[in-house]
């Protein structure tokens, strides 16, 4: 079939005709085709009934699905153009055949990043897995412009794909130590999405990359964490599965935050309890089922002793007896089961370390009912208030090493202790 030109024309004149023809007839139909598409996307706009078909009909799908279509017709077309020279219209339909591939390309391209579009969406909408499929996206293009530069170019020389391939084959070792980033940050996202390891909003401290803050974004070949400061730390995804790091994500599943703090007490302090320190304590309410369950005890042991020693059971060092310390722990224990704040369904005891040169260790260890920041540092800080508060009720002291204005106050003290005699200054 030949363009219907008029035959007294010269034949250039007729080829030039028929080139218009053909453009003006390409870009009509790419005018066609596009108000076709988005008249198949109108009656379906924000009712399309799977995620799929709001992806396939995505404007900027269609937009780019359009633009194949002019270069097609150049393909079906160049044949009925008069007088045109074989290698002209070879080069032009083995363009055309390059611009079919490369629009397609850039047509699947925006296919991938509306089904990313749309399942960020539905993150939005509900309940967040934190599973991101950028990544998958991303190297989904990587692969499709690899297939499409090899593709256009073979169609622009004019040989088989497979020739090329072939090419590559002898450069593997190349393109292995180009694309070594990559191919590490794919296995290394695919084994983090996988095992379920990392997801985007994940908490995760990494301090030999400087990263302690919220996962934000999950790439092919980066991890992007939002640190406290507000600063962004960009971590290689390979470094993930590499390297250690710490995922919060536990913490805030499970509903509560541990506190895990001591209270050092200066061990002077530290002595048994008098029977009128005794009726005293007894007068707080945490401490009455304690205090009572310790008198029985201690009447049934004293009564035994004095049956086996006699006389000696009086010796104090022979009685069993009550310390300030062992008091003041079951009151803390006591203090944190009534508190509403601490999750009471979770590991909770208050126990006593070792002695240190810094006193005597009184260790929390409890988690609160909440896993927010603000709220969890509230109520540790109220637990801690109140206990430094009530040491004194103990007769217990909190160590505090000494500065220089005690070390000077302690001088002038003592210099003042040692007055002169009179018979000296005389």
């Amino acid at each position: 079939m030949v363009l219907p030109l008029p035959s007294d024309w010269d034949p250039w004149v007729q080829t030039a005709c028929g080139l218009a023809v053909l453009a003006l007839v390409a870009l009509l139909a790419r005018a066609i085709a596009q108000s076709l598409l988005c008249r198949l996307r109108g009656p379906q706009q924000g009712s399309a009934p799977t995620r799929w078909a709001r992806v396939l009909l995505h404007p900027k799908v269609l937009r780019r699905a359009a633009q194949i279509v002019p270069s097609l017709a150049v393909q079906i077309g160049i044949a009925a153009v008069p007088h045109l020279p074989g290698a002209a219209a070879e080069v032009i339909r083995n363009v055309a055949v390059a611009l079919t591939v490369l629009h397609a390309v850039r047509t699947l391209h925006a296919l991938l990043d509306a089904a990313l579009e749309q399942q960020q969406r539905e993150e939005a909408a509900q309940q967040p897995t934190g599973r991101s499929i950028k990544s998958y996206v991303q190297l989904g293009k990587l692969l499709l412009g690899l297939v499409g530069a090899i593709v256009i170019v073979a169609a622009l020389v004019d040989r088989s794909p497979l020739i090329l391939l072939s090419g590559l084959g002898a450069m593997s070792a190349v393109l292995m130590l180009v694309f070594k980033d990559t191919l590490l940050s794919f296995t290394a996202g695919l084994l983090l999405s996988t095992n379920d390891m990392l997801r985007v909003g994940d908490w995760i401290e990494m301090p030999q990359v400087g990263a302690d803050g919220f996962v934000i974004d999950i790439a092919l070949h980066t991890v992007k964490v939002q640190n406290w400061d507000k600063t962004i730390t960009t971590v290689p995804t390979w470094r993930l599965m590499s390297e250690s790091y710490r995922n919060w994500r536990g913490m805030f599943g499970s509903g509560g935050r541990r506190i895990k703090r001591t209270l050092r007490l200066d061990t002077a302090s530290v002595h048994f309890l008098e029977a009128a320190e005794v009726d005293r304590l007894s007068r707080i309410a945490l401490l009455q089922p304690y205090l009572e369950g310790k008198r029985r005890d201690i009447t049934q042991t004293h009564a035994a002793l004095e049956m086996r020693l006699g006389p000696q059971a009086a010796e104090p060092a022979n009685q069993r007896r009550l310390t300030n310390i062992g008091t003041f722990r079951a009151y803390v224990d006591a203090y944190l089961r009534a508190h509403p704040g601490i999750h009471q369904e979770m590991a909770l005891m208050v126990r006593t370390l070792e002695p240190t040169p810094e006193g005597a260790p009184v260790e929390l260890y409890c988690f609160t009912a909440t896993t927010a920041w603000v709220e969890y540092e509230a109520i540790q800080g109220d637990i801690f208030d109140h206990l430094l508060a009530i040491l004194p009720e103990f007769g217990l002291r909190a160590y505090q090493s000494p500065s220089g204005n005690d070390i000077r106050e302690g001088l002038l003290g003592l210099r003042a202790g040692l007055a002169v005699p009179e018979s000296l200054a005389s």
